[in-house]
Formats: structure tokens, sequence, C-alpha cells
């Protein structure tokens, strides 16, 4: 449940002093030297915050963070550049890009523990958001007329894992019609079938929810985090 964390950076004992020091302070830490490496882990997995360092061989901090706003599963993720220089139009670049903070060189223990109180609310959120609770609720799914009744694997705030007696395919756009208590009303929807497992398993990602459906999923589902927590 802890936020997963990557830090990529040529320079390897800065690397690995940046991992050491967010482990300290109860995050996973996964350091990376190798960028083209960091590129290929962030089209597959989710990581809640990501720290880069903005010079190094291609692809550079700034390509990545690119690429990490144009991804699918880490769009929203946490983004703090690594750099040594104080150059304002390369800051303003990169906050054009998403990135969110600044981590300036040379590293420091205090420097980082003081950053990471100042990032740890915007992690947080992106944690929870992405926390994959297992808990089943009834789902209704339809697709150009066709319904399929399932229950839920797992939900978090930003999709679901949804078993039925068959799969819709990956991209399918669905209308769902979710019943987080039995009696409740349910919350309706759109989702994208985001990928299948075997021939009757889907995870699905929210489409924007409006804030009354993101609020009652939010209710819904922050006790069950906590307690997880």
């Amino acid at each position: 449940m802890r936020a997963q964390i990557l830090v990529v950076d040529d320079d390897a004992p800065s690397c690995e002093l940046i991992a050491e020091i967010l482990r300290s302070a109860g995050f996973d830490a996964s350091p990376l030297t190798n960028s083209r490496e960091a590129a290929e882990r962030l089209t597959k997995e989710k990581f809640h915050a990501v720290f880069l360092d903005m010079r190094m061989p291609p692809p550079d901090g700034l390509e990545l963070a690119r690429q990490i706003r144009g991804s699918r599963i880490n769009a929203s993720t946490v983004i703090i550049m690594i750099t040594g220089e104080q150059d304002r139009t390369l800051m303003k670049r990169a906050f054009d890009i998403g990135v969110g903070f600044f981590l300036f060189k040379p590293v420091e223990r205090n420097k980082l523990l003081k950053l990471i109180r100042v990032a740890e609310n915007s992690i947080e959120r992106e944690r929870r958001r992405y926390t994959r609770l297992p808990v089943r609720c009834s789902a209704l799914l339809e697709s150009n007329g066709k319904q399929l009744e399932g229950a839920t694997v797992d939900i978090s705030s930003g999709g679901m894992l949804v078993r039925s007696y068959l799969a819709f395919p990956a991209g399918t756009l669905v209308k769902v019609k979710l019943e987080l208590k039995t009696g409740s009303t349910p919350l309706e929807f759109e989702a994208r079938v985001v990928r299948t497992i075997g021939t009757d398993c889907m995870g699905l990602e929210f489409n924007q929810l409006d804030p009354k459906q993101s609020a009652r999923l939010q209710e819904f589902l922050l006790p069950l985090i906590l307690a997880a927590a």
C-alpha cells in the first residue's frame, strides 16, 4: 500500500542516494540509471511519483516527462525534476510539460526531505486514486446494445476489474451501472476496457466522472483504503 516511486538518474550514486532517502521516509523507491529502460517500465507499471534527472542520454528528463504525461497509466503521476540549473526558460518548459516540483543539485538529505513534505499530499492523492481494493459490487456493462452482468474483483477511484461470463474487447467504450451497496442507486458513467484477462475478466478505466459521482465513489472507497493502510 506504500507509494511507489521511480528514480531515474544516470549518475548511479545520486540515484541510489535519492532512493535510499525516499525509503527512509516510508516510500517504495526503485532506482534506475538507464532512461530507456525507465521509459519502457513507465508504459507497463504504475508509479505514484517519478524523479527525473534533467540531463541524461536520450530520452532526457524533459522527454521522459513528456512521455509520462502522454501515457495511459502514469498520465497523472507526480513528476519531480532533478537539476543543477536554475534557467527560468528551461523550468517553464518543464512546468508546461507537467513537472510539479524541482529538486536542485547537489542532492542533500534535508533538502530532499523538505521537498517530500511539500509534495506528500500530491503523492498521497495519486496513491489513493490508484489503490485497488478487493471489493465485490454488482456491475452492468453495455456496449452497442449488448449487456453483460458481472461483479467487480477490485475497484480504485480510477478504474476497476470486472468478471462476467465473457469480456468486451480491449478498447471498447462501455456504459456502466455500478451498485456500490445492495439496494443503493447505482453509479452511471462511461468507461473504457483497457485490458482483458482470459475470456471473462476485463480491466476498465473510468472516463471523467462528474463531481457527484466522484464524491460518492470516494466516500465508498476512503474507509476501505484507510482500513487497508
